[in-house]
């Protein structure tokens, strides 16, 4: 990365003054040469100044270089947009016009993000009024115009108990030509809810950004704010939390690989794996109580620890679980009516996932070798080699042996970490956060790589809390999947990349 960029290690704390502030030029120039040279935008978040400008921030990171990279300017009116050359910037721009007005010039498909108030006061730069004109689901859509093209709506009230989410295809006959999501309809403010904290209500605020990943936001959170406090987690609550982030991980993509099974209609592996997830759920309840993980994690450690018994149990538990995992696994892959419907549906070219950022399982579908635990790791990821999974083809197939994969990683991994756990408490205390502070922590979620960005004020308190979400970064990958795909592709491209609508929205 450029040497005029602040570096600083993922949970490590840095001086505010620290972070350069470049002329609008520079910061433009350096954040398209990096990102061209193949590191990611891990966020970009704004915050307003005195006399109308707004202070604009971007955290960058690499696959060989364990720092992140920090760098900002000061805009008094609209910035040249880059999501034209660098196509991951497109939401964060969008982003920044609708919380601060800071409108990117230029940009190639300019409409709201979530259709949220602004966070200063002025003229809004979709020109609507307060109360703000216009509801989710219905900003201006890219239309493709024929005499046999026709549009499919679909949503935001969907079949059965999934969030709310609208999804516009333009369609020739079954094929589609472009499909566009508009999402929004579950943002409820939670950057703005965690500003001036951390409180009591903190950490639950965290817990439901993303409801099945309690656990990866939790984590982000509290090593967030050891980092800001100047204290780590001792030995055995690192390893515990990483326990419970990989039983997270476990059920997930156990429980995905058992939704595709379904919507193939393949019922030994829908069946087999509806009920295999509910034993890595236990295995976290069996942590804390919860089936989600919530309540575990906490800065400084976790509230509970577990016996030496306990943990023996568990990992043995986990051993034969994960033995029927592989079975059901082995089954559905090598069914040829199984192959035949996820071999080469929904591609996203390895070339077109690395411009549009993609992250995560769905990015290392498509040749994008990226894992934070690897890339960035903390204790006890840092001893333990990983290597991430990756697959060239980009489809449905692809992703669904990612999930396989890392799946299996995740069972060696918790049964290990169970039958050698360190001994010593599982919690320190934290004192509160010192002042004029940046930190950026990433933790590798099941979905992705989750980050949290915090600005502390000279009280210590959070002055700006900043989310991202993997789902951020992944919903235009599926956008991108159907085009060529028959509209009844949907579901099975939709549930391969099994996105989160609320990690989105915030």
């Amino acid at each position: 990365m450029p040497g005029r960029l602040q570096r600083a290690r993922s949970g490590e704390a840095v001086a505010e003054a620290a972070v350069p502030v470049l002329s609008a030029a520079d910061y433009q120039g350096i954040l398209a040469d990096t990102l061209a040279a193949g590191h990611r935008l891990l966020a970009c978040w704004g915050e307003p100044r005195p006399e109308g400008r707004v202070l604009v921030t971007a955290a960058i990171a690499g696959d060989r270089d364990p720092t992140v990279g920090l760098l900002s300017t000061l805009a008094g009116g609209p910035l040249p947009s880059l999501a034209g050359e660098c196509p991951a910037v497109h939401l964060f721009e969008r982003e920044l016009a609708e919380q601060l007005g800071v409108v990117p010039a230029g940009h190639p498909w300019f409409k709201p993000v979530r259709f949220e108030p602004p966070l200063r006061p002025g003229p809004d730069p979709w020109g609507r009024t307060l109360p703000l004109a216009g509801v989710a689901g219905v900003p201006p859509f890219f239309a493709v115009e024929g005499e046999e093209v026709h549009e499919v709506a679909v949503g935001p009230v969907h079949a059965g108990v999934i969030e709310p989410g609208h999804f516009r295809f333009q369609c020739h006959g079954e094929s589609v030509l472009h499909l566009e999501i508009s999402l929004g309809y579950q943002h409820r403010g939670v950057e703005r809810l965690l500003a001036g904290g951390p409180t009591a209500r903190t950490v639950a605020l965290v817990e439901s950004i993303a409801g099945d990943t309690a656990v990866g936001h939790a984590l982000a959170h509290a090593r967030a704010v050891e980092g800001l406090a100047g204290v780590e987690a001792p030995p055995r609550a690192a390893a515990l939390r990483a326990v419970a982030l990989e039983l997270e991980r476990l059920a997930s993509h156990v429980g995905g690989l058992g939704g595709l099974a379904a919507d193939i209609g393949f019922q030994p592996t829908a069946s087999a794996c509806g009920a295999l997830r509910a034993e890595f759920l236990n295995a976290l309840a069996e942590l804390c109580g919860n089936r989600f993980g919530r309540g575990l994690v906490i800065p400084g450690g976790v509230r509970f620890d577990l016996s030496a018994g306990e943990a023996a149990a568990l990992a043995a538990r986990i051993d034969r679980a994960w033995a029927q995992v592989e079975g059901t696994a082995r089954v559905f892959f090598r069914a040829a009516s199984v192959r035949n419907r996820i071999d080469g549906i929904g591609v996203v070219a390895p070339r077109l996932a690395r411009r549009l950022g993609l992250v995560g399982p769905s990015g290392r579908a498509s040749g994008i070798a990226t894992d934070a635990r690897a890339s960035h790791p903390f204790p006890p990821y840092d001893a333990a080699r990983l290597t991430p999974a990756v697959q060239e083809a980009g489809d449905v197939a692809a992703r669904a042996r990612i999930r396989r994969d890392e799946a299996a990683w995740s069972a060696a991994f918790v049964a290990a970490a169970l039958r050698a756990l360190p001994p010593g408490p599982v919690a320190v205390a934290v004192p509160p956060p010192r002042g004029d502070r940046l930190v950026i922590s990433l933790v590798e979620g099941w979905r992705g790589e989750i980050c949290h960005a915090i600005r502390t004020g000279a009280d210590g308190r959070f002055a700006r809390y900043k989310v991202v979400d993997p789902s951020f970064h992944d919903w235009m990958g599926l956008q991108v999947a159907l085009r060529g795909q028959q509209i009844s592709d949907f579901p099975l491209c939709n549930k391969s990349f099994d996105l989160s609508y609320a990690g989105h929205d915030l």
